[in-house]
């Protein structure tokens, strides 16, 4: 489940909008302009913006602009009444990962947001993957490329065992969905096996079979997902 913040000064449309992402299956917050919009961002940890443009107060392309000064990472997607090709450039330029006009299609809007939502769990677009700890060795990850390293000793990876493991690293001490896996796998080639759960079981046992004797442990938390989690000292 990822957390949104929705930014928008039509009260119908804020409110619809927010019951349409709680059952799609989303947490949301709102804001009816771009103050309260950049308070939200201060305070509250979200996985992505939907940004009107025209906000009283300050406007949308101002709290874009904002916005990528803050939290370069963080999904904007743009949405707005305004549909020239001048204003679509504008707010690229500035920084929006998407843009919709209205009218819109909740569906289509819904599908571009998951979409934004991959791509920002492709460890391509994390920061640099490392955990170090008196308890456990050092593990290094690379960002772009599937490659690890346990202090200086390489780790045979696959494709998916890397993806894997890149998204347990980011989300050291937090569930990772068996969700959010099997949609970042949907991006990537096979590996020779389907991407199924059963065969996310397959690597996560051959991601602890890699990290034994390490200080790093994957547990499995019932019902949710899994957890890099380091050993105790």
């Amino acid at each position: 489940m990822s957390h949104l913040l929705i930014v928008e000064d039509d009260e119908l449309l804020r409110d619809g909008l927010c019951a349409q992402l709680v059952h799609a299956g989303h947490s949301v917050c709102s804001a009816s302009d771009g103050v309260q919009a950049q308070a939200l961002l201060e305070t509250t940890r979200v996985d992505a913006v939907i940004l009107d443009l025209g906000l009283p107060r300050l406007d949308g392309i101002s709290v874009l602009r904002w916005i990528r000064q803050r939290f370069s990472a963080l999904p904007v997607l743009v949405l707005t009444a305004r549909d020239g090709v001048e204003d679509r450039v504008q707010g690229l330029n500035a920084g929006a990962d998407d843009y919709l006009t209205k009218p819109f299609s909740v569906a289509e809007l819904v599908a571009r947001l998951q979409a934004l939502l991959r791509r920002a769990r492709l460890p391509a677009f994390g920061g640099s993957l490392e955990v170090e700890s008196p308890a456990a060795k050092r593990l290094r990850v690379d960002p772009a490329l599937p490659l690890a390293w346990l202090d200086e000793e390489p780790l045979e990876l696959t494709q998916r065992e890397w993806s894997l493991l890149s998204l347990l690293v980011n989300n050291l001490g937090q569930v990772v969905s068996r969700e959010d896996v099997l949609a970042v796998w949907q991006t990537q080639p096979a590996d020779g096996a389907t991407g199924g759960s059963n065969a996310l079981e397959v690597y996560v046992h051959r991601l602890r079979r890699k990290l034994q004797d390490s200080g790093l442990n994957i547990r499995n938390v019932r019902g949710l997902g899994y957890m890099l989690e380091m050993d105790a000292a």
